[in-house]
């Protein structure tokens, strides 16, 4: 639909409306530019679902329109962007009409536009002050479905919001979406009801996995990985991507009678209590219901602060005029609807330039690109360095020394660059060029048949010792509280530390003679240094950075052996017959253990204090729990989880990363997510409290 030298000349439109932040007199001399900027934007976003502007960028570009034409009605026109509800659809999947069209949301960004939306609500209601219902902004793919005699017969997306696509057998593999619903027992014949769909954070991070398993490039983001289910032809894929379904509005009900009027429907808030009972995921638990502008401010403020820990992404919070007859009473406009405003949180996506790309050297010699951009604030955080994993990503992305980039950061994860802005390119980018030998040591590199990463082999690379201390130290290894990063840098480059047997035998009165290192300093670190001797084996054999070999791993190999060094006349057959453990992992564990310098190290750690043995549990305490699966959902207010998951761990049970048919036990603690919701749908799971799970320790064990 565009070429080449159209996209160049609209983005450098673009740009210049949004970096020059053009008023709206200067708009107005340029408004058809404008509105032809728009509308390449949503084709971009809605056909070829390939955005070159964040959310932000776009609303920001919006909103300058529509300020534009409020002031020069003049100039509005049938076809402006403000005056239909969305764009154009994808032709893949057959159209269907909506019931009633689904418009967008108006969306403020500051406490001063939630008060004046709030101004304008108390004057078309005549209320001094109004009750408002307040719910998480859903970061996903918007859909319709809609119910007949308590059946569901379609599920649509959003389209350009009056029409959308018809995607039924798609939605029938969430399982968040209930095939029936006892919507006859409110009276109701006929009903259209609208939500979003997503992938959680975990089901995000799972898929993610098996494809990194099969080599395949990982999913840009959870909103991405869901809209693009929803498009998928075959309903089995849809199915393995776990997605799931909040729903959040009635757009539609035909009664049986008039006889009676449910009364959840008078609301906002029972209306979500009514979705709930009929076995959606409304949220229901998430909303609140306030009065007054300033209690909404304070809520929305109050969200952002935990929106990392959630389960699920979402990018604001949606404030919604609770009485439904007030909601009819303020109406609507052609976009959206005057009873609704969406608060949006800081920006998780900004565009960027790549200045340059650096290779550094992991602790198992694994080479990764760095890419430095110029720095760039994103939800609150200044990027200015991004990892691009491997070559291979370099290459699906298509990136380029000059090139404009998209940047995300979702939750607490490390930002990522999402895209290159090919069609932005000038002819001065220059390629990147993946480097054949170690940066540090010029080991020549090697990469292992079917794997994407490029590996220095030399065990003795300054990079790879360096990084296998920190690792070694870290808080999820030995916990060697004091020592830190830039303490192992520092004393390495001193001379002081060359190895891990050097870890305990450090130089403390060379040390005292920094800066920064007190007497009281000193100790704090020999203190944590010989408390490390203690720590459980399962512990050592992680902080060892052996390759594939991570906590849960570790755990099952403490529990394999009497002695660390039992591994050393282990076959890898035998190594294949312990659970969790795989052909990767049993080759990795028994190339470690074949080492010579690995062996030699063992025993000068050993010799140095530090545990090797396997100091198991007497049978009469240590399987109790044996053959018991255990999952913790929640804020535990007794126990923190790690002590809980210990306390699992140490009578013979097992956790579990997720809800499954394996799971025997769900503890839950407060504001549980997600999990809760799927557990009770799978009647062998025993969903237990806080003190219900100390009851059972305690009745086990005293």
């Amino acid at each position: 639909m565009y070429n080449g030298n159209q996209v160049k000349q609209l983005q450098q439109h673009t740009e210049e409306l949004i970096v020059f932040q053009k008023h709206d007199e200067d708009a107005k001399d340029n408004i058809d530019i404008l509105k032809n900027v728009l509308r390449f934007h949503e084709y971009r976003y809605y056909v070829m679902n390939d955005p070159l502007l964040t959310d932000f960028e776009y609303d920001q570009l919006y909103k300058l329109l529509e300020n534009t034409e409020k002031l020069h009605p003049e100039l509005v026109t049938k076809d402006s962007p403000t005056q239909r509800v969305g764009s154009s659809l994808n032709q893949s999947f057959p159209t269907v009409q909506h019931l009633v069209p689904m418009l967008s949301l108006e969306n403020s960004y500051n406490e001063d536009d939630l008060i004046d939306w709030d101004r304008k609500a108390r004057e078309l209601t005549g209320l001094t002050e109004v009750e408002y219902c307040i719910e998480p902004k859903f970061d996903g793919a918007s859909i319709s479905l809609i119910y007949e005699d308590d059946v569901f017969t379609r599920g649509a997306t959003r389209g350009d919001g009056v029409h959308g696509e018809d995607v039924t057998n798609n939605m029938k593999q969430i399982r968040s979406i209930p095939l029936t619903a006892k919507f006859s027992e409110y009276g109701i014949q006929q009903i259209e009801i609208r939500g979003e769909v997503m992938m959680s954070k975990a089901s995000f991070k799972h898929y993610n996995d098996m494809l990194a398993e099969q080599n395949l490039p990982p999913l840009a983001n959870p909103r991405n990985a869901a809209s693009g289910s929803l498009r998928i032809k075959d309903p089995k894929e849809v199915a393995r991507r776990r997605l799931e379904a909040f729903l959040y509005n009635i757009s539609y009900y035909h009664l049986e009678t008039d006889d009676k009027f449910p009364k959840e429907l008078m609301s906002h808030s029972g209306c979500l209590e009514l979705l709930w009972n009929c076995g959606f995921r409304s949220p229901q638990k998430e909303k609140v219901v306030v009065k007054g502008i300033d209690a909404v401010i304070k809520h929305c403020h109050e969200y952002e602060l935990k929106r990392d820990d959630l389960p699920y992404e979402i990018d604001g919070m949606v404030i919604k005029v609770n009485n439904v007859e007030l909601q009819e009473i303020m109406g609507m406009t052609t976009h959206h609807p005057r009873w609704a405003m969406a608060f949006k949180f800081k920006a998780r996506q900004a565009s960027s330039k790549l200045r340059a790309v650096e290779f550094q050297v992991g602790r198992t010699g694994a080479i990764t690109p760095v890419a430095k951009i110029d720095p760039v604030p994103i939800g609150g955080v200044t990027v200015g360095s991004i990892s691009l994993f491997n070559e291979d990503v370099i290459k699906e992305k298509d990136l380029m020394i000059g090139d404009t980039v998209l940047v995300e950061r979702a939750g607490d994860v490390i930002p990522y660059i999402v895209r290159s802005n090919a069609e932005l390119r000038t002819g001065s980018e220059q390629p990147i060029s993946f480097p054949k030998h170690c940066p540090v040591c010029e080991s020549k590199l090697m990469k292992e048949e079917g794997e994407a990463v490029w590996r220095c082999v030399n065990i003795e690379c300054p990079a790879q010792v360096v990084e296998r201390m920190i690792h070694f130290v870290s808080k999820d290894a030995m916990d060697i509280k004091s020592f830190g990063e830039a303490n192992v840098r520092k004393f390495y480059e001193k001379g002081w530390l060359k190895d891990i047997p050097g870890i305990y035998n450090l130089p403390f009165e060379e040390i005292g003679k920094l800066e920064g290192f007190g007497q009281k300093s000193i100790d704090k670190l020999k203190d944590a240094i010989e408390a490390s001797k203690q720590q459980p084996l399962n512990r050592l054999i992680f902080a060892l950075g052996i390759r594939y070999v991570g906590e849960t791993t570790a755990k099952t190999l403490a529990n394999a052996v009497h002695h660390l060094l039992d591994f050393a006349s282990m076959s890898e057959e035998q190594l294949q017959q312990m659970e969790d453990v795989g052909v990767k992992v049993a080759n990795s564990i028994h190339l470690f253990f074949s080492n010579e310098q690995n062996i030699q190290m063992l025993k000068q750690l050993e010799q140095l204090g530090l545990k090797m043995t396997n100091e198991k549990k007497s049978s009469s305490t240590d399987n109790t729990l044996h053959g018991q699966t255990f999952l913790f959902t929640g804020t535990m207010n007794k126990l923190k989880r790690s002590e809980a998951e210990a306390m699992v761990e140490e009578h013979g049970g097992k956790l579990l990363s997720g809800v499954s048919s394996k799971l025997n036990y769900l503890v839950v603690g407060e504001d549980a997510g997600s999990k809760l919701e799927k557990a009770k749908k799978i009647n062998t799971i025993r969903i237990i409290s806080e003190d219900e799970f100390l009851m059972l320790i305690d009745s086990n064990y005293n």
